[in-house]
């Protein structure tokens, strides 16, 4: 039983690497911003 879940893995491996190389990878939702403090006084004289 061993081997055979191996060659399953090894399957769904490779049919993962082909539709990723046919269709492209899956999409990763976007990273979020992070955002920057900005010292802003010098602009307000």
């Amino acid at each position: 039983m061993d081997y055979i879940d191996k060659v399953v893995e090894k399957l769904k491996e490779l049919g993962r690497k082909l539709i990723e190389a046919l269709l492209g990878p899956q999409a990763e939702p976007e990273p979020e911003l992070i955002p920057i403090p900005v010292n802003d006084r010098s602009r307000r004289r």
